[in-house]
């Protein structure tokens, strides 16, 4: 009787791993595939500029491209509001798999989109507009897999278990990546013509599969339970918002981890991927290689991090993180630049571009409607250092005509001959050798910048999930991680590329993600709470 009776627990046990198992893979490989969208457009928004921007200026372009990038971004708060409210109402499983087929047909619906040379200003309206649809689901996506995994998660174990849903954003963008040098090779020189549009359209495929994978799934036991207790919230939004006890905490967990943990995903992940490509010059199927190699290596340690914040605590890891991203990023920046284009490193050291002007003869390089013209000789030479990703002081030289400083030679007003000449004289490269870059070197900067990411980002659903009661879990988690992720995340590749613009400074874009950590260190380490061995069934 007693081995029956142990045999029957062993069974049960074993059935309850295989339960969990299946839970983490079915809702992770769901989020993988809707980061995989959703990180497809990053990954070509260089290709994307010159498709459905063709009407701007180049620079104007990509950080045109970047804003529809960051479009949807802006409305993933509003994806949180919606989503998270019906995930408190109605259940978590109906709610994600509604975000996952909104998000897969705007993706592939992008791969089927005419450009500007086809129908104009409609192409960039109607791709900002698929944009925001995708925004809109993911930010429903993330509050629900999240939820749900915690929901099922054994107690100890809810930062391990929930590690794997914070790996997926990687994964995802891993795959978008692995996709996207795929259809370089298939497509070969054709690829900006129509070889870009196949990572779009593939994600029909990957669509099924996830719909298909998430009709299996069960609702959560912590809703089910609360169903049943007669406890579901009529107004999750009202209660999340609008009680100053909760709304307390929605701030908190904004300002000391959502927004700055946003900052170190995006700048490991894909503002130094554009840093590499457009500020160094790097060829882009190197760079992608390189970041496809970094994320490959980086990706375990958002479980590790999870894993670990069950034993030491989920506050250490995450502020650890946060000051490691404000102390460290200008100098991995500089080293970055200094092992991926040694060339343009050594160039602006030796022989540095100076411009000085009359500040009223310059205007910032951006003409958001096309029209505007830069015609000033001021405004000519910046035009074309930008265009050609040179590195440019400023110095203001209040009555004076332009004059442009290469390392001793001096040329005044704008002479595009003489400075073509002086600048490859001085050693400034047109692109990065691909034969010299320190490949080795570049991969462990990167890889570094991941584990400072993974930091802040491993530990962080299981936090918010055990910040937050049932009734208004999705809702209330939801909100901040999105704010964070969409609008500090999110922005963080336009706004610095602008302030690289601006200044001249390749590196002064970087003051943007270490204010931030920086805020969001001193806010956790004085308001947030350690949060591991709070009971979340509290309905």
């Amino acid at each position: 009787m007693s081995d029956y009776i142990q045999e029957q627990g062993a069974a049960a046990t074993s059935g309850s791993r295989r339960e969990e198992r299946k839970i983490i893979f079915a809702s992770s490989l769901g989020t993988v595939f809707e980061w995989y969208d959703f990180f497809l457009y990053g990954a070509l928004a260089a290709v994307i500029s010159k498709q459905f921007f063709a009407g701007v200026n180049d620079t104007t372009a990509f950080i045109f491209a970047l804003m529809a990038f960051a479009a949807g971004f802006l409305v993933r708060p509003f994806g949180a509001l919606v989503f998270g409210r019906l995930g408190d109402m109605i259940g978590r499983k109906y709610t994600f798999l509604v975000t996952i087929v909104l998000m897969g047909l705007s993706t592939f619906a992008v791969g089927l989109l005419p450009t500007y040379a086809s129908i104009g200003i409609a192409a960039p309206i109607i791709l900002v507009i698929l944009r925001m649809l995708q925004g809109l689901a993911l930010g429903g996506e993330y509050g629900g897999a999240a939820t749900y995994v915690a929901e099922h998660a054994p107690p100890g174990k809810r930062g391990f278990h929930t590690g794997f849903i914070q790996s997926t954003a990687t994964l995802g963008l891993l795959l978008s990546l692995i996709v996207v040098l795929g259809s370089r090779y298939i497509s070969g020189d054709q690829f900006e013509t129509w070889g870009w549009r196949l990572p779009f359209l593939l994600s029909i495929v990957l669509l099924g599969i996830s719909t298909w994978i998430r009709m299996s799934m069960h609702e959560s036991p912590a809703f089910v339970k609360m169903k049943a207790q007669g406890k579901i919230s009529k107004s999750p939004i009202r209660e999340s918002f609008t009680s100053w006890p909760n709304l307390k905490v929605v701030l908190t967990a904004l300002f000391s981890i959502n927004a700055g943990q946003a900052v170190t995903f995006y700048t490991a992940q894909f503002y130094v991927l554009f840093f590499m490509t457009q500020m160094l010059k790097m060829d882009p199927a190197q760079a992608n290689t390189l970041l496809i190699i970094s994320v490959v290596i980086g990706a375990p340690f958002f479980v590790f991090f999870g894993w670990l914040s069950d034993r030491v605590g989920r506050k250490p890891i995450l502020m650890i993180g946060l000051l490691l991203a404000t102390l460290c990023y200008f100098p991995m920046f500089k080293a970055l630049s200094h092992y991926a284009n040694p060339q343009i490193d050594a160039a602006s050291r030796q022989s540095p571009i100076v411009v000085s002007a009359d500040p009223q003869g310059c205007t910032f390089q951006f003409d958001p409607v096309g029209k505007a013209r830069f015609d000033s000789p001021c405004d000519k030479v910046k035009t074309f250092l930008v265009k050609q990703g040179l590195p440019y002081s400023s110095v203001a030289a209040t009555g004076s005509d332009v004059s442009v400083s290469i390392g001793d030679k001096t040329i005044n007003g704008f002479d595009e001959v003489a400075m073509r000449t002086a600048i490859e004289q001085a050693g400034y490269p047109a692109k990065a050798d691909p034969a010299h870059v320190n490949q080795v070197m570049v991969v462990v900067l990167i890889v570094a910048m991941i584990l400072i990411a993974t930091m802040t980002y491993g530990p962080l659903a299981a936090v918010m999930v055990e910040l937050f009661p049932t009734r208004i879990r999705y809702t209330s988690m939801s909100l901040p991680y999105h704010i964070g992720n969409g609008w500090f995340g999110g922005f963080l590749p336009t706004v610095s590329f602008a302030l690289v613009v601006y200044t001249g400074d390749i590196f002064y874009g970087l003051w943007y993600p270490v204010l931030i950590t920086g805020i969001s260190l001193v806010v956790g380490i004085f308001c947030l709470k350690e949060t591991k061995d709070v009971d979340i069934d509290k309905v």
